[in-house]
């Protein structure tokens, strides 16, 4: 007989022999070991379009920026134009 420890769940502080857990048990642990093996895969996707999008951020900002430079440089500059005069009223 060997010595060698079988793998084991810990769940809910109950430590379980893998092989002995029912069929139901196992079925349930597999489906539970995907969805955590997904969750870890779409926050990594996650992060990456969050980048992405960071991204697309800075470079829109940048975009505008130049554009509103360009528009500025342009157009014409505009000539003050001369305040009008005020007629006095006539006094009575």
């Amino acid at each position: 007989m060997t010595n060698e420890k079988q793998p084991t769940l810990t769940f809910d502080g109950v430590e379980h022999v893998i092989a002995d857990l029912s069929d139901e048990a196992k079925t349930q642990l597999q489906g539970l070991q995907q969805a955590e093996l997904e969750m870890q895969r779409l926050q990594v996707q996650l992060a990456m379009i969050t980048t992405a999008r960071n991204t697309y951020n800075q470079a829109l900002a940048q975009a505008l920026s130049q554009s509103a430079e360009s528009a500025e440089s342009a157009a014409p500059a505009k000539a003050a134009k001369p305040a009008k005069k005020k007629k006095a009223a006539a006094s009575a």
